[in-house]
């Protein structure tokens, strides 16, 4: 590798060539394949049996997603105008090629059960508008005492309607969303305000935004590092040479995924953001060194201090990229492929960092010089003052505190860690007061709830007609209502019951006390016969199928976090040994559902990746300084790191999500170059003095400052995301942040104390 490196030194102009050549390749490559994924089903493993499950439910009852649309009048909808708006607008959507017709419901499309003198008859609630009071009182009637459009489709104070418009997966565009954002606008009055919600709009816009703040990120990262390298490094042509460095190792990141056909997903653009601030790690090391021995020898030439350059650091600019990658390639034991790609693709860019770190700098230096370098006085030649020596001698001497101070540490740390939850919301991804989370909040407060959770009741083919049982329906209406009266979080629910119960008090009179599921099968089967007879039986088809041996109980949520599915889910399942006395499972399926267990296995990647990246580290430096005690002793750091990490998100109320389940993997790939560097240094100063506290103090003046310059750096880098329009990624820039100085304070303390307890390298040699 080094005679490698060195033969490259005499052909610098071939080096930065064959550099821009292949990076230009790959723009073209990225520029002509890269797509974005706005489908969030895609981002999660279709063979998983949740999600099997759940497609197979989905074509069964045709459940999709909803885009909701909600008409306001703080006067009241039940009136010429706003009826009149809520039909035009619901046929505009019937006629969108996105759009199946039978897919919008609302008060205009919807079926009102009646009971009459020759038995049962169903109508549509309006087809002309009503102009008339004494129409538009008949609807008004005719709402109120439906208890399945009243609450569903008009809010209780009868200021606000909704049409509900289901669309497939595969439909959603930036285009189709400003289309239905346009037709709502050109609906609105002084009168008639138009809300546009639901999870299409909210999945689509997370997913369409995601690229939008990696345009404005990456500028603003570009500048922020190259401002403190150039502070640190104090020179323009080191500053952009480095800088070239990850820009060229982002363009191979991403024209590598456009290569292989993979598509951004919202988390991939997170990508550039860390090979900025990772990549500058080894060029800000490589400089270092390079400055330190200009100040030795000032009259050595550019081929001398390349060459000097290379020898001492190639080893620890491969060992912390290999561990660096490590720590990326170990998302692959998530099932989440967004996951699974950002680790890959990083690792990758990491790993390009390294290379254009080893050949494009020194050919650089070769070709443009090398940067201007004081002389540095006899004292701090000789390595024997300032404040790296102090600062290595107080640690050393006060070897019970750093030990003290960690412990305590880590002990509050596993309280906090106690702490954590899981999210699954997406709408927690946005600003509480952006306009999608507020229009949510608004259709929350006047209906069901904007999330749905739909539990599907099984009882196998060969049970047939089970679900026609009244014993079986009547512990449906018990759970349905249960779970609705026990937890303010779920708004409403529906199903076959909901038919049942309408058609039961309609025959009778419109008597309340009949607003129950009859006690005989065979009044029931003639229920549904008289409802398939006279009103549309495809609105059956959503609740329960063909046999009657599989139903369908949709429940509206007013949150889509994990606290809240949760607790539904724990409800739901208290009736699971009466269902299953019956033969009956039970299953779910939708977008809910899904969502949460999307996150569970984003956890179980998260735990997965953290235990196996560790080991490799562990493996890896034992195996690189051929100790397995060095292994332990420079996972220490990023231990502890990992530690106070999820401590204080804990303290903190910061939920695991795709964004923060990052975190683990990115404190330990880029928190263990201290260690690498650090131990490396340490070794050769060691056998080079032979003296415990002068290798310490030598150690910290020259991996110590680098150390220092690389945490400033890519600590700079990580805070601008607090500037993201995503919540999720301002608390990861502040959680990487966080973790880059406690593993950069941990390697200067704790680590050098187990080093100089531990007399690694210090031991005599037996004769």
């Amino acid at each position: 590798m080094e005679n490698i490196l060195k033969k490259l030194l005499k052909v610098p102009w071939i080096t930065l060539a064959v550099t821009i050549i292949t990076s230009a390749l790959f723009f073209m490559v990225m520029k002509e394949n890269s797509r974005i994924e706005t489908d969030l089903d895609k981002y999660m493993p279709q063979d998983h049996p949740a999600f099997v499950y759940s497609d197979m439910a989905e074509e069964w009852f045709g459940i999709n997603d909803g885009i909701i649309v909600a008409i306001e009048n703080s006067n009241g909808i039940f009136n010429t105008a706003t009826l009149d708006t809520l039909k035009q607008l619901t046929r505009r959507l019937q006629k969108m090629p996105q759009i199946e017709k039978e897919d919008v419901t609302s008060l205009y499309t919807a079926d009102n059960i009646l009971g009459t003198e020759d038995g049962m008859d169903v109508k549509s609630f309006y087809k002309r508008v009503p102009k008339t009071e004494e129409k538009l009182n008949e609807l008004k009637e005719n709402v109120e005492n439906n208890e399945m459009v009243f609450g569903r489709l008009v809010s209780t104070d009868e200021t606000v309607t909704v049409i509900i418009a289901e669309i497939k997966d595969d439909v959603f565009s930036q285009e189709f969303y400003e289309e239905i954002l346009e037709l709502a606008a050109s609906f609105q009055t002084d009168d008639i305000k138009i809300h546009v919600a639901g999870r299409p709009i909210v999945e689509g816009t997370m997913a369409l935004l995601g690229p939008a703040d990696m345009k404005k990120m990456v500028p603003i990262v570009l500048l922020v590092i190259t401002l403190v390298l150039f502070i640190m490094l104090r020179s323009v042509k080191s500053t952009l040479l480095t800088m070239a460095v990850v820009f060229f190792s982002v363009l191979w990141a991403f024209g590598l995924m456009a290569a292989v056909n993979i598509p951004i997903y919202a988390v991939s653009t997170m990508i550039p953001v860390m090979l900025i601030a990772i990549g500058v790690a080894d060029g800000i090391h490589l400089y270092s060194h390079l400055q330190l021995f200009l100040r030795k020898n000032p009259d050595a030439s550019k081929k001398e201090a390349s060459i000097d350059m290379l020898q001492n650091m190639w080893k620890p600019v491969v060992m912390t990229s290999i561990t660096t990658s490590v720590g990326f390639i170990s998302l692959l034991t998530s099932q989440v492929y967004p996951i699974k790609y950002f680790g890959i693709f990083t690792a990758f860019g990491v790993l390009a960092a390294m290379l254009f770190s080893l050949t494009l700098i020194p050919a650089g230096i070769m070709i443009f010089g090398l940067p201007k370098v004081k002389k540095a006085k006899t004292k701090q030649i000789n390595d024997k003052s300032g404040f790296a020596d102090k600062f290595a001698s107080w640690v050393v001497k006060r070897k019970s505190i750093s030990i003290i101070a960690t412990a305590v540490i880590i002990v509050l740390s596993i309280t906090g860690m106690q702490k954590i939850w899981i999210n699954s919301s997406f709408l927690d991804k946005f600003e509480k007061d952006s306009d999608i989370v507020l229009t949510d909040k608004f259709i929350n407060e006047h209906f069901g709830g904007t999330t749905t959770l739909n539990l599907i009741l099984d009882a196998g083919e060969e049970n047939k007609d089970v679900f026609k049982e009244p014993e079986v329906l009547k512990m449906v209406d018990k759970m349905q209502k249960t779970v609705v009266h026990d937890l303010e979080v779920v708004g409403n629910s529906f199903s076959l019951t909901d038919y049942v119960n309408r058609m039961n008090k309609v025959m009778n009179a419109n008597n309340e006390d009949f607003n129950t599921i009859p006690g005989s099968k065979d009044m029931i089967a003639q229920y549904l016969l008289l409802y398939e007879m006279s009103g549309d039986p495809e609105n059956l088809n959503k609740v329960v199928d063909y046999d009657y041996s599989k139903l369908n109980v949709n429940f509206q949520l007013k949150s889509d976090n994990s606290k809240a599915i949760n607790s539904a889910l724990a409800v739901i399942n208290s009736f699971e040994d009466d269902f299953e006395e019956n033969g009956i499972t039970i299953n779910y399926a939708g977008s809910g559902y899904k969502g949460l267990v999307f996150t569970d296995l984003i956890l179980e990647g998260q735990i997965m990746s953290l235990i196996l990246s560790l080991v490799i580290v562990i493996v890896l430096l034992s195996f690189m300084f051929k100790n397995i005690r060095i292994g332990f002793i420079g996972a220490v750091p990023i231990i502890i790191t990992a530690l106070i990490s999820f401590g204080v998100m804990g303290f903190l109320n910061i939920p695991l999500n795709t964004t923060t389940a990052l975190l683990s993997s990115i404190a330990i790939g880029i928190g263990i170059d201290y260690a690498v560097h650090f131990i490396e240094q340490y070794k050769i100063n060691a056998i080079n003095t032979g003296n415990k506290q002068l290798t310490a103090q030598k150690t910290m003046a020259h991996s110590g400052r680098a150390i220092s310059f690389n945490a400033i750096v890519v600590i700079a880098g990580f805070l601008v995301l607090l500037f993201s329009v995503f919540p999720p990624n301002r608390e990861l820039g502040a959680l990487v942040s966080l973790n880059m100085f406690t593993s950069f304070v941990g390697t200067l303390t704790i680590m050098l104390v187990l080093l100089n307890v531990s007399n690694i390298y210090f031991k005599k040699k037996k004769k």
